[in-house]
This record gives structure tokens, C-alpha cells and sequence, in this order.
């Protein structure tokens, strides 16, 4: 038991070590102003694939209500 704990424990520490420093790239971008294009470029792309997927959502219902019009009216052709 106390085996695994040390492993545990070995493997887990450096993690635990390196999570508590401040990233220098972030710390590097905080300072230059630069994480405020970051965040703008991030938000951009969320915003244009949420756009895109409403565009894509508007038809695939459009399609949708042209299929069991589309199927009727064959039906109603066949008889």
C-alpha cells in the first residue's frame, strides 16, 4: 500500500509543482496587452461557428419540412 501511495505521489507531485507557477507565455502576453487580441481572435471564432450552425440549423429545417411535402405528393401522384 504505502508502495503505491510513494508512486502516487511521485508522479502526481511535479504536477501539482508546475500548476502553481504562472505560465510565462501568459504572464508575457498579460504584460505586452497582446492576451486582449487573443481573447478577441478566440471570441471571434466562437461567434462565427455558433453564426454557422445557426445558418446550418435554418436549413436542415427548411429541408426538412420539404421532404414530408415531397413524399406526399408522390404518394398522391402514384394513386
Amino acid at each position: 500500500m504505502s508502495k503505491r501511495l510513494t508512486i502516487l505521489l511521485s508522479v502526481l507531485l511535479p504536477f501539482a509543482v508546475a500548476a502553481q507557477k504562472e505560465p510565462e507565455m501568459a504572464e508575457q502576453l498579460r504584460s505586452d496587452g497582446k492576451i486582449y487580441v487573443v481573447i478577441a481572435v478566440i471570441a471571434l471564432i466562437f461567434i462565427s461557428l455558433c453564426a454557422f450552425l445557426v445558418y446550418l440549423e435554418r436549413r436542415v429545417s427548411k429541408l426538412e419540412k420539404e421532404i414530408p411535402s415531397a413524399t406526399s405528393n408522390k404518394s398522391d401522384s402514384l394513386h
